[in-house]
């Protein structure tokens, strides 16, 4: 396995903490274990590993620490628990969150699976908003044989779409 912190060197050091029945994984070459404080149990939390908050950047004192303006939640309470206490929290503690989703995760944007709903109005939406600049295109071009195939292209992909909400 690779590092989840270089991205470039072996993993020997594997990592596992359970936080509120959640599990967390972490795995580590030799240099960033030992960067990280890895070896000495007292200081290392593995919150702070994945937030990036390492001994090497500044760590905020208890006064002026981020927190969320919705719920109260801090920083400090984050690397307690491992968890947010509400949406706004996403935004608040953003920064440190993309470090963590990137090493819990291959990355940060959604590749999986859609509800299939979601899917066939994307599609004709994708599909509408293509025709529809294809005739802007075609007005400004004063192409308007093309506008008016475009426009009746338009009117029929949006009746289907109508249709196959009703279904």
């Amino acid at each position: 396995m690779i590092c989840d912190v270089c991205q470039d060197k072996h993993a020997t050091v594997y990592l596992t903490q359970i936080v509120d029945g959640q599990m967390q994984k972490v795995n580590l070459c030799d240099g960033c274990a030992k960067e990280k404080g890895v070896t000495d149990p007292t200081g290392f939390a593995l919150a702070d590993l994945l937030l990036g908050l390492g001994s090497d950047e500044k760590v905020n004192l208890p006064g002026d620490e981020l927190t969320c303006e919705a719920c109260g939640f801090t920083q400090s309470e984050f690397k307690k628990n491992g968890r947010l206490g509400c949406g706004d929290c996403y935004n608040v503690f953003g920064g440190g969150l993309e470090s963590l989703v990137k090493a819990m995760h291959k990355g940060t944007l959604h590749v999986g699976k859609v509800p299939t709903r979601y899917k066939v109005t994307k599609q004709f939406t994708d599909q509408i908003t293509e025709l529809k600049h294809r005739l802007k295109i075609a007005i400004t071009d004063e192409n308007f044989e093309e506008a008016a195939k475009l426009r009746d292209e338009i009117q029929s992909a949006e009746d289907e779409f109508v249709c196959s909400k009703e279904q």
